[in-house]
């Protein structure tokens, strides 16, 4: 039976030292100007004595008009010998370990808040339907708009090719814009981008045929795909499957399954936080099995081609090695336990150690105060609370600090919204 300290040989030739994979997480890190920082490349080193075989960095965005927070990295256009450097340093952080690094590449949409843009581009001019007013309004993108966003996508891609990074991970889930067009509800366009299920994955297709012919055969391009968006009228599961038969033919060496958007967050272990959750043709029980998306990451692996992902949730040895034993699942993500333990992985997989769990602790109180609240608010500040803490602990972990697992949540929650209003007032032209 397959387990965590299996390699893994991907479709385009490279090898991976063990099923694990720090999974993306936005780092909030950048400059002024949206570029890579020596914060970048001291988180990385933390992250990089786990142990695992592969890191995906947070959103690497392709317009800094676009941006999912303020401190994202963006590449647009040609870059100084300086910023070129400062990728170098970021992907030698991990690469000089012996493990692999890929980047993430994203453009956040309508998702963008409106502290970076009030009025930003999406498919059509659908807003979230988000309380609080931070979300702006979007307005339709142009036909030439989008045939330069195909053309960013690439650029970005090789631009990491240059730079040292192993592979590229396209971001088609959890509602920014690849996932936006994927999604009727925030598509409706009449073109030919709109409508069926053929036109609304045409963009991705094309983001994906540029990315490949700009990186080549021989170099990993992954896609990150929501098994469902658990939104009534959204892209449903069965939809999800369709995507994957298309996805068979454009030679992608990895597919990470996951799930939800801003507005039904299930990726980040929440739901029916703003709406009931409308849950698609797979309905299994996260109680019974680790992984939140396992359930659904098998039923795709029917018809998957490519080696599959999945993420979230994942905290023992038993759990992963029963991920890994039905030989439908190729590598497992991790994430939040990285950032109160960075090398807590390197323990799993010397001593078969669980990786800790700080979700629990993470809420305001039980009853009314919790999670489960009657009251919106008290959702909200649950759900986004414990975001916080965690963006807090990378921050920390960027400056060279260790993570203080004694934050309590108001306290992460009031100081990720004042850095991130600080930085989104910083941002330069």
């Amino acid at each position: 039976m397959t387990t965590i300290t299996a390699p893994v040989t991907l479709p385009c030739g490279v090898t991976l030292a063990n099923r694990l994979v720090k999974a993306a997480m936005t780092e909030g890190l950048a400059d002024a100007y949206n570029r890579a920082t020596a914060r970048h490349v001291r988180l990385y080193e933390t992250w990089a004595r786990s142990g695992v075989g592969l890191h995906l960095t947070g959103k690497v965005q392709i317009d800094r008009r676009h941006l999912e927070r303020p401190g994202n990295v963006a590449i647009v256009g040609p870059q100084s010998p300086e910023q070129l450097a400062a990728l170098k340093a970021w992907a030698s952080a991990v690469t000089r370990t012996g493990a692999q690094i890929w980047m993430q590449i994203s453009h956040a949409g309508r998702q963008t808040p409106k502290a970076v843009n009030a009025t930003p581009d999406a498919p059509s001019a659908v807003p979230l339907r988000l309380p609080g007013g931070n979300f702006g309004k979007p307005k339709p993108l142009s036909e030439p708009a989008i045939l330069d966003l195909i053309a960013r996508y690439a650029f970005v891609a090789r631009t990491a090719r240059d730079c040292g990074f192993g592979g590229v991970q396209i971001h088609a889930a959890h509602g920014y814009l690849i996932s936006q067009f994927l999604s009727p509800i925030s598509n409706q366009r009449r073109d030919a981008l709109g409508g069926s299920l053929e036109n609304r994955s045409r963009f991705l297709v094309e983001v994906l045929k540029a990315t490949r012919a700009a990186v080549g055969s021989d170099f990993p391009v992954a896609v990150k795909l929501n098994s469902a968006d658990f939104q009534k009228g959204g892209f449903g599961h069965d939809e999800a499957l369709e995507v994957v038969r298309t996805l068979n033919g454009l030679k992608i060496d990895l597919l990470e399954i996951s799930g939800g958007t801003y507005e039904q967050p299930r990726m980040v272990g929440l739901d029916g936080v703003l709406e009931p959750v409308h849950d698609t043709s797979v309905r299994a029980s996260t109680a019974a099995r680790e992984a939140y998306f396992l359930n659904y990451a098998e039923s795709i692996a029917a018809v998957a081609q490519m080696p599959l992902m999945v993420t979230g949730g994942l905290r023992t040895l038993a759990g992963m090695n029963d991920a890994l034993g039905s030989g439908k699942i190729a590598l497992l993500g991790i994430a939040r336990p990285m950032c109160g333990d960075p090398v807590s992985p390197a323990s799993l997989l010397q001593k078969g150690e669980s990786l800790p769990t700080y979700e629990k602790s993470l809420r305001l109180g039980p009853g009314w105060l919790g999670p489960n609240s009657p009251f919106s608010l008290i959702k909200m500040i649950n759900a986004f609370g414990g975001q916080g803490w965690y963006y807090q602990q990378i921050m920390r972990m960027g400056d060279g600090l260790p993570p203080d697992l004694g934050m309590g949540l108001l306290t992460a929650f009031r100081r990720y919204q004042a850095d991130e209003s600080a930085k989104a007032r910083a941002l330069k032209s």
